[in-house]
């Protein structure tokens, strides 16, 4: 079986994990990361952050996008261009995102355009990864063609309850040096701690 081949069946594998996580899980580990991703070095002193609009099952990253732009920074969130394409573009406000292609709230397309070296920090999602950063995405290839021309600092956002033991690689596949759970920091594999939460958040995660 190819790596592509198990990275299909685990898509599916985690797709049914994430329907089984109950509302309170979803709201409770979700405020936990963004408040952790405030706290980051690298958040408060970039001038520029890149960071993706969640939606559904996903981590509401809207208080961490109005953060950035009531502290002065240039914010850019991602369009799709074309099929597994996208770019940052520069938003000045939430109003003005509306849905893509995907149902993924994107800015206008008069929107200006924020070249990758020009980020300080990326907030990058996943469907799932393991604690080593190695990223499994939602299938579409749009963050892979980012990570390979991004350069700049960057902080994978997963959910506990979706850490996996592994992810099958592919070679274009980009592993990130840091991600962060509602448990805390991983880097290396280790946990660094940002807060109270513990296994039991985690355990109560599911739907009984």
């Amino acid at each position: 079986m190819t790596a592509a081949e198990e990275k299909r069946l685990l898509r599916e594998r985690v797709r049914r994990q994430e329907r089984a996580l109950s509302a309170d899980y979803l709201e409770r580990s979700g405020r936990a990361i963004v408040a952790a991703v405030r706290t980051m070095d690298a958040y408060r002193k970039a001038e520029c952050l890149c960071c993706f609009v969640g939606t559904g099952p996903e981590i509401d990253t809207r208080p961490l996008l109005r953060d950035a732009l009531s502290a002065g920074k240039r914010l850019c969130v991602p369009r799709c261009t074309g099929r597994g394409v996208m770019e940052m573009r520069l938003v000045s406000s939430l109003d003005g995102l509306s849905p893509g292609p995907l149902g993924i709230p994107e800015p206008s397309a008069d929107s200006p355009v924020v070249p990758p070296a020009e980020i300080d920090l990326s907030v990058i999602p996943c469907l799932a990864c393991d604690r080593f950063g190695n990223r499994l995405g939602r299938g579409g290839g749009y963050y892979d063609r980012f990570l390979n021309a991004y350069r700049g600092a960057s902080v994978l956002l997963c959910r506990e309850a979706l850490l996996l033991d592994s992810v099958p690689m592919e070679a274009h596949d980009v592993p990130l040096p840091l991600t962060l759970s509602e448990r805390g920091f991983y880097r290396n594999g280790v946990l660094s701690p940002s807060g109270p939460l513990s296994h039991s958040m985690v355990r109560e995660a599911y739907c009984e």
